[in-house]
């Protein structure tokens, strides 16, 4: 299913980084048909840059400071350049201003039809084969889930995309919708029934004759990982690759390179094998022997499931994440052998009835794909990988991940691209692109630094408090509540205050709730979305949250005048994945903490910090309250990497900013 490449031919303008130019300049296209537009010395550089690795192939990484322009930098000549361009984001709001902002009006400013297709991962769609299946069995759900299952049924007799997220109200843990998605694990291929109308087969022929591809890194890595597949890949294949919010890349490359099995995935074989089963005998042409065989096999399997899922929950420490020692697999060794042989067995009865039906086919490769990462794990035989658990909610997960992805994207990404640009605002620490270009492999990549369109030096100031306990004292949350409340009281609320763990942010809700006149909004309460929302629409409020909210989130104007941040973003060397890329750079004698501690908590720090300002009217406070930053040697490279706003010790001085503000806006 893969396709010859896009490549450059000889009738393409060589001149298009003076197109680009032109485009972008004081009196270009751009600013004629944008008016909100404002030409940037540094945007036309990186357009200029970007514009020859389409032209010429390469690689290039680009930090764009915030307040650059780096979307339209990248779009702009990616439309002129006439070639077919895979844009990739690290998250759904950045895809969703490229589609239905960005596109729209770089289409009117070029005058240039420009096609595109926006594509998620295949879980978003809905997969008609599966959905008919299901509807035969409604009066066996939950009455809450056959009202869902109703209000869906009206949803895919109007849809034109299949897109989930189309159907308002349906609730993100609607367990039914795991059994009708498009999932790769489900998917029978060109067999299907459904193949020419289904959505996800339409959204990968429109990506095949569209101009601009966009999709999310998530999807990019889930794609990679199961390209060798019969027909789990969507994404087409593009020469020409641009990776928006690079910093993000190595973390997702970690989670879908790996291997994972869990209860739940255990649970969801089961059930489908047993309505395979069930569908089976109701078929006059069924094998009832084999199929009354088959479903022995997979009571088998339920019990020798449950039995080792139960055997890990009581050998699992108390935490969220262990890592997998010889001790804690000792009492799982017989209950996983167990398994692995009742799921063998399944496997092999499957792949006799195999040419019964496409159905069963694919349920067989499922199986055998359970049998093969459990079997991987358990042997722990592979220096490469990292192996442990994991749980979330009702989810035990045993995992294996990649120590160092570098050569894995390496090979499943940038190689099979001709030319690809890597971008964000956070990609150098200590001044320098070394840190990334080790984690991603990509020694030879040309590199363009940009600074930030801001002027942090009267947009913001610094405060750093003297006074701080440090943060593994018990009375560290005490005082960032207090210097908490004295910050609210001075900007009138209209803060993000960033923790790097839930037990601060609850210790500080708990004592700010009663006692600060401003609205309250808690990570936890609510969805992420609907909290964003709620900021943004509610005066003088108050966002307390964690990583997910460092990045990605866009709040400009006075609604957000503070950032907060507790502590420095060290990740902990107690999580499995931490401590063995640590324990891999000392064993090739580099030192784990300066050199990928440090500098990966820099990334995470500037990344919360750019949540203040988004726009050159933006003005407000950034506040770091871990004392570190004064009293550790390393505290240096910390504060050398931050923008270069005025640095206070004082609270006078931070209402002193905020009053002038004040003055400032009610001056006639």
């Amino acid at each position: 299913m893969s396709e010859v490449p896009t490549v450059p031919d000889a009738s393409h303008p060589i001149d298009l980084s003076d197109q680009v130019a032109s485009a972008l300049s004081d009196n270009g296209a751009v600013s004629k048909a944008m008016p909100a537009f404002e030409a940037r010395p540094g945007q036309r550089k990186m357009a200029e840059a970007t514009a020859r690795i389409l032209v010429d192939g390469g690689m290039l990484l680009a930090e764009a400071g915030t307040g650059t322009g780096k979307t339209l930098a990248y779009l702009v000549p990616a439309i002129l350049s006439k070639q077919q361009v895979l844009i990739s984001t690290g998250t759904k709001n950045l895809q969703d201003q490229i589609y239905y902002k960005d596109l729209p009006a770089l289409r009117d400013a070029l005058d240039i039809d420009v096609r595109a297709t926006y594509m998620k991962g295949r879980n978003n769609y809905l997969c008609l084969h599966r959905f008919a299946a299901l509807k035969n069995e409604i009066s066996t759900l939950p009455l809450v889930e056959q009202t869902h299952l109703e209000q869906l049924t009206q949803w895919a007799d109007q849809t034109t995309t299949g897109d989930r997220a189309e159907i308002e109200g349906l609730p993100d843990d609607f367990s039914a919708w795991g059994d009708i998605a498009a999932t790769s694990e489900n998917c029978i291929g060109t067999e299907c029934p459904e193949f020419q109308e289904c959505y996800v087969t339409k959204m990968r022929q429109q990506a095949l004759e569209s101009d601009i591809v966009i999709v999310n890194h998530h999807l990019l890595c889930a794609d990679a990982a199961v390209r060798q597949s019969a027909y789990g890949e969507v994404i087409p294949t593009c020469s020409f690759a641009i990776i928006d919010e690079a910093h993000q890349l190595e973390d997702v490359a970690t989670q879908y390179f790996g291997v994972s099995v869990s209860n739940n995935r255990l649970e969801e074989l089961i059930r489908d094998g047993r309505r395979l089963v069930t569908e089976a005998l109701a078929s006059p042409d069924s094998d009832n022997s084999c199929m009354q065989e088959l479903s022995e096999l997979l009571s088998g399997v339920h019990d020798g499931a449950q039995i080792f899922f139960n055997a890990l929950a009581l050998a699992m420490p108390e935490m969220d994440r262990a890592r997998l020692t010889a001790e804690l697999c000792a009492p799982l060794a017989e209950p996983g052998r167990r398994l692995i042989r009742k799921l063998e067995d399944v496997v092999d009865a499957l792949s006799s009835l195999s040419a019964s039906s496409e159905d069963i086919a694919t349920f067989g490769h499922r199986a055998a794909k359970v049998y093969e990462n459990l079997t991987f794990i358990l042997e722990a035989n592979e220096h490469a990988f990292v192996y442990f658990l994991e749980r979330r909610g009702r989810g035990v997960f045993l995992r294996a991940s990649p120590i160092d992805v570098s050569s894995i994207v390496r090979e499943l990404l940038f190689d099979r691209m001709q030319g690809t640009v890597l971008t964000s605002a956070t990609l150098t620490v200590d001044g320098t692109f070394e840190y990334l270009k080790s984690r991603l492999g990509l020694d030879h990549a040309d590199a363009l630094r940009l600074p930030s369109e801001f002027d942090y030096k009267t947009q913001s100031i610094l405060y750093l408090p003297r006074t701080m306990p440090t943060p593994n004292t018990r009375g560290f949350t005490d005082a960032v509540t207090q210097e908490v409340r004295s910050l609210l009281q001075i900007t009138s609320g209209r803060a993000f205050l960033l923790f790097t763990s839930y037990a601060n942010l609850r210790a500080v809700h708990e004592q700010l709730e009663f006692t600060v006149p401003y609205p309250l909004l808690a990570q936890g309460t609510a969805p992420r979305s609907v909290l964003l929302r709620e900021f943004k629409e509610t005066p003088n409020a108050v966002l307390l949250a964690t990583a997910s909210f460092w990045q990605g989130v866009d709040v400009s104007g006075d609604t957000l005048s503070c950032v907060v941040i507790d502590k420095l973003p060290f990740a902990s060397p107690g999580d499995p994945l931490t401590a063995a890329r640590m324990e891999n750079i000392e064993e090739n004698d580099g030192n784990p903490f300066s050199d990928y501690q440090v500098p990966l908590a820099i990334l995470a720090l500037l990344q919360g910090l750019g949540r203040l300002l988004r726009h050159r009217s933006d003005r407000g406070v950034l506040a770091l309250l871990d004392p570190r930053l004064r009293t550790k040697g390393y505290g240096k490279r910390f504060l050398d990497s931050i923008p270069p706003a005025p640095v206070t010790h004082k609270l006078s001085d931070v209402d002193r900013f905020f009053n002038t503000l004040e003055t400032e806006s009610t001056e006639p």
